[in-house]
């Protein structure tokens, strides 16, 4: 194949080459060792030094270099793995490049010429392969190959891509390959005669890292709960490490929460993903996070442009993007000028002429008879044809939906009231009221006029934005660049805030998409009662409790609206605190109509996963805020012992975008900002904050503390609309700092008051290099350890509950449980997605924690690693894990839980021998033993007698001085008054004839393999024939009719049992059950996987 061309300082560095071919300025060289008889020792240093040094140049067995006369300075342009490969391009060399090279005079110049060429030629093949490299190449397959046959793991474990790479062990490099599929990374070396594997499944991984140090040059950590693993590649490291956290982050959240949070539609199909998939949805999630698009939002074509910006009145360069319903452009550095273009705004996507100064123009005309100019575009002709298409089908449902309206039912009748005031006279009914739909924002009714403040600069606001409007544009398409933000950093005018909400969010073009929608949503929802309608009703007087508009009947039936119709339009959320105090907020600048669609702005597209049940998303961004403050604060964090608890302390700022703790007007121009910039203008302003306050931080001595400093801080931060006023009468501020100069008011320091503009510029200034691609990186991987906090939590909950009830270490209990996780996930990997304990896993109910369970199949997979007793039947042993299944599944629906999976457990491995035996004995009567249970081999050749007494010899001298079974049986019974007293109070049925013999085969099969194996079948035959006799006996004595099968009693069994010392030995043998998990756990993976291979396999 044809190279990047690559500078080798020294041609045969160390005589590892041997030319083959050579002219004037290129030479054919073949590694040494390779077509050479095998054995020579040459061969194998240069082997094992391939092995561990890793290029494409060095490790292919020929390769052509290109040479300048009199210079020391050669690179490789082409190499391959056979010689026919490389003679193809040393011939197309020499017949296209020799001859032409004779003339140039300058040697830089023949360089460059070549280099340039052969570029050309690689790009030609690119262009030329990147649909056949979707279809697996053949490089490719050949790693598929070894990937399937190192690993053996089933054929539905799709390899989305591999990577040679070293991975270390302390400070030993181990060169080898890293297969990355969709479920695990499986890392394979064999190094002089060494072979090294292992797999990791993306569902155990915490932390994903960069590293650097010693030897260990910029490598990939991946941690997991037990050990943590260094890979270091040689050739895309920046690519193997995305590639990695985007297949960590997918696996958890299909395996971990597919419900609690959104997978795309591509993604839910494992079987689909390939690495050009994880390019375009990494590319398709930056871009929605980029310009705050609605989740469903496909994206089809990207292409760099140049836009007419005639704010600056010149083309500005970047890149343009082009989704269902959207042109959305970006300058190549971001956030320096954007534009949104929804396509329901769009009349026109046009080509118009091209010339030298206005290469590939196109002209976007919009509705408000306003048009943009981009040129240089890429794949014109192909772009314009795909956008108008959509174009033409958006312009059709807009039409088709229009005419469905007009002949429909008119529009409902909205009733307007407001109560500013307190009236006994015009009450108003509270039913009436829930169904009023307000026109215009609760803050016309109720507007809080602020003491000191200037209409005079209110009046200057709304004339720059006036100005800023007629420069830039207006409504949703309008440029947004620094300007932009400056303004916002001001305070956008009251008269302005609503409009401008609806258009930097774009809720106003999913407004005018849904025309009466809400309406229809607040119909259906009121009069329905549910968890989350209950909630509401809670929360409803606790949202700004302080303001007249939430003091009055009014403004708390349209808060319960907006709620009540969100929470019906998405049940998956429903209602989440904090939702009451946004749309609290939005209700009192906009119309409730509009707030509504605001707040599914917020909850879906700009806050994605916020108010999820288990608030996810805010957890994730506190993690990266943690991260961001290591990494942009060092000093702070070296100080701070904890700065997790910082993070923490943070969290009500997240969910409620800062309205909870700052000060009501600054908290509104938060929002401002928050709506221009999305969720990194809240992680910049709590950054400022933090730094704000390093000094009294550092100094604390728990969380509380830093609490109180910063809740203090926030509690001062004033705006010019309402100056902050001293949080303690200034008389008694003066006196205590009379008295104690320098002094902390309740051990916090005393903090200055501070603008909220100037905080917001400031923390512009000092983080605005925060991009939205960092944020998007940084929340794929702290999911990943948000994720699997949950997780063990999870854990902790479930051991919590069953450890009171077993005997079990806790070391071994917690080895359990991984092992009951990883049969459950093992099936979700490779198993029927429509089992039972997968439809399971995806049910999730509100209010009911998460918990697993096992269906039939992964239970009888954990008996058979499990059991302590060895069966000596397959068949046999498949028909106990059966009858065990059924037995714990003891509410039916056919999936048995930890808590009763721990229970059969610590019966077998660390009860009395009594349980032990009443497990058995359960196992052998219904309902563990149907009547559908189909055996009649065993009932034609039973393994003994039924109608009479088994005669078996026993041991020279045994007999001498043996007491009477009778009085053997008299002494036994007295021994289980306790057990007795037990079976009152659980009486277990009898077990009849029938029953008996499938417990005495179950017996039989226990020995199987055991050292006194002889001494065990004769002891059992003993007890056999004891219980038959007493049984008969029962028989006799009962009177019962001929042909009535006889029964036993548990109590006579285990009596039975306890004359045979070798079998009282053999079930109070300890066995040790960490040993026989930790067995398990080795051999879990592939034991599964082969059985679910040959379940898959075609018939």
């Amino acid at each position: 194949m044809w190279l990047n061309p690559e500078e080798v300082l020294l041609k045969n560095a160390l005589k590892l080459w041997v030319t083959e071919r050579s002219n004037d300025f290129f030479l054919l060289q073949r590694r040494r060792g390779h077509g050479e008889p095998t054995g020579r020792i040459s061969g194998l240093l240069v082997g094992a030094l391939d092995s561990v040094l890793d290029s494409n140049a060095r490790v292919s067995p020929f390769r052509i270099l290109l040479q300048v006369p009199g210079s020391q300075v050669s690179w490789v342009v082409a190499s391959g793995a056979a010689v026919e490969e490389v003679k193809k391009h040393w011939d197309w060399l020499v017949h296209n490049l020799l001859c032409s090279l004779s003339v140039f005079e300058n040697k830089e110049d023949v360089a460059s010429f070549v280099r340039g060429k052969v570029r050309g030629l690689i790009a030609e093949e690119v262009r030329g392969r990147q649909a056949a490299q979707e279809v697996e190449p053949e490089k490719f397959r050949e790693a598929l190959v070894r990937f399937e046959l190192h690993f053996g793991l089933p054929a539905s474990e799709k390899l989305v891509t591999y990577y040679s790479c070293c991975c270390w062990k302390g400070r030993v490099p181990r060169q080898g390959f890293l297969y990355l599929s969709i479920n695990h990374a499986a890392f394979y070396s064999f190094l002089l005669g060494k072979e090294v594997k292992f797999v990791i499944p993306w569902a155990e991984v915490t932390w994903l890292e960069r590293v650097s140090g010693g030897l260990m040059t910029d490598a990939v950590r991946i941690k997991t709960r037990h050990r943590q693993r260094e890979f270091s590649m040689f050739l895309n490291p920046d690519e193997a490490f995305g590639v990695i956290g985007q297949l960590a982050d997918i696996a958890l959240r299909r395996l971990l929460d597919s419900e609690g949070l959104e997978v795309d539609r591509v993604l839910q199909q494992p079987a689909r993903i390939t690495k050009r998939i994880l390019e375009e949805q990494a590319l398709r999630e930056y871009v929605l996070a980029l310009f705050r698009l609605p989740r469903s939002e496909c994206l089809h074509e990207v292409a760099s442009c140049s836009v007419w910006t005639p704010h600056a009145r010149c083309h500005t360069a970047g890149t343009l993007y082009a989704t269902d319903g959207y042109l959305c452009f970006s300058s190549r550095e971001e956030g320096v000028c954007m534009l949104l273009i929804p396509l329901s705004e769009v009349l026109s996507v046009e080509k118009a002429e091209s010339t030298a100064l206005l290469p590939n123009p196109v002209i976007v005309s919009v509705r408000t008879k306003k048009a943009f100019q981009l040129i240089e575009l890429q794949a014109r002709d192909q772009l314009v044809e795909n956008v108008s298409s959509r174009l033409r089908a958006l312009q059709w449902k807009k039409s088709t939906f229009r005419s469905k309206r007009s002949a429909s039912a008119p529009t409902p009748y909205y009733t307007f009231y407001y109560d500013t005031g307190p009236s006994d006279e015009d009450e108003m009914e509270e039913q009436v009221l829930r169904n009023t739909v307000n026109s215009e924002a609760l803050m016309t009714a109720f507007h809080q006029k602020q003491p000191g403040a200037d209409q005079g600069a209110e009046r200057e606001k709304e004339r720059r934005w006036e100005e800023h409007f007629s420069e830039f544009g207006r409504g949703v398409h309008m440029f947004r660049t620094d300007k932009m933000h400056r303004l916002v950093a001001m305070g956008i005018p009251e008269s302005l805030r609503g409009h401008l909400w609806m258009t930097l969010s774009d809720a106003s073009s999913e407004l005018e998409a849904h025309q009466g929608y809400y309406a229809s949503m607040v119909q259906k929802s009121m009069g329905h009662s549910s968890l989350a309608t209950e909630e509401i009703e809670r929360d409803l007087h606790r949202s700004l409790p302080d303001h007249p508009a939430f003091q009055n009947p009014t403004g708390i039936a349209a808060l319960r609206r907006v709620l009540t119709a969100y929470a019906h339009r998405n049940p998956k959320i429903g209602y989440c605190q904090s939702m009451n105090i946004l749309a609290s907020v939005l209700l009192l600048y906009t119309k409730e109509e509009e707030a509504f669609w605001l707040l599914v702005a917020v909850c879906e597209r700009m806050l994605p996963d916020y108010f999820n049940r288990r608030v996810i998303g805010a957890q994730v961004d506190q993690s990266v805020f943690e991260q961001l403050i290591r990494e942009r604060l060092p000093e702070l964090a070296e100080r701070v012992p904890d700065v997790s608890a910082l993070s923490s302390v943070s969290l009500s700022w997240f969910l409620t975008l800062f309205l909870s703790v700052l000060p009501f007007l600054s908290a509104v121009r938060v929002v401002d900002c928050f709506f221009l910039h999305g969720i990194n203008a809240i992680f910049r302003l709590a950054l400022t904050a933090v730094e704000a306050n390093a000094a009294p931080l550092s100094a604390c001595t728990d969380d509380g503390q830093a609490l109180m400093i910063l809740a203090s801080f926030l509690d001062q931060v004033g705006s010019e609309e309402s100056p902050c006023p001293p949080s303690s009468p200034p008389a008694a501020e003066d006196a205590s700092t009379a008295q104690n100069p320098g002094s902390t008011i309740g051990d916090v320091p005393a903090v200055r008051h501070t603008n909220i503009t100037d905080l917001i510029n400031e923390s512009h200034e000092r983080f605005g290099d925060l991009t939205v691609r960092q944020v998007e990186s940084l929340r794929c991987r702290h999911r990943i350890r948000v994720l699997q906090s949950h997780e063990d939590t999870t854990k902790d909950n479930a051991l919590r509950v069953v450890t009171p009830d077993v005997s079990i270490p806790a070391e071994t209990l917690s080895a359990v449980y991984d092992l009951f996780k990883m049969e459950h996930l093992i099936s979700l990997y490779w198993g029927d997605g429509s089992s039972a304990a997968a439809a399971e896993a995806a049910a999730w109910r509100p209010g009911v924690e998460r918990q697993y369970r096992l269906d039939r199949p992964q239970f009888k997979s954990l008996y058979g690693l499990l059991a302590p007793w060895a069966a000596d039947a397959h068949q046999h042993a498949d028909t106990l894990a059966n009858r065990t299944f059924t037995l714990l599944d003891q509410d039916g629906d056919s999936l048995v839980t930890f808590r009763e999976f721990t229970g059969w457990l610590d019966t077998l491995y660390c009860e009395e021998l009594n349980e032990k035996i009443r497990l058995l004995y359960r196992l052998h009567i219904p309902p563990a033993l149907t009547e559908s249970e189909d055996e009649p081999s065993l009932m034609k050749s039973p393994p003994m007698s039924t109608n009479r007494p088994l005669c078996v010899t026993r041991p020279s001298g045994a007999a001498a001085g043996e007491p009477d079974y009778q009085e053997q049986l008299k002494q036994m019974l007295k021994d289980l008054g306790r057990q007795r007293e037990k079976d009152v109070e659980k009486p277990v049925p009898l077990m009849n004839q029938r029953e008996f013999i499938q417990f005495c085969k179950t017996l039989y099969s226990m020995f199987h393999g055991d050292p006194e194996e002889n001494e065990l079948f004769q002891a059992i035959a003993h007890v056999t024939s004891l219980v038959l006799q007493i049984g008969e006996a029962g028989h006799r004595g009962s009177g019962s009719e001929v042909g009535v099968e006889w029964t036993v009693s548990f109590a006579q069994i285990v009596a039975s049992l306890l004359t045979e010392q070798t079998l009282v030995n053999f079930f109070e043998k300890p066995v040790d059950l960490s040993a026989k998990v930790a067995a398990a756990k080795e051999k879990q993976y592939h034991q599964r996987a082969g059985l679910l291979s040959l379940q898959r396999a075609p018939r």
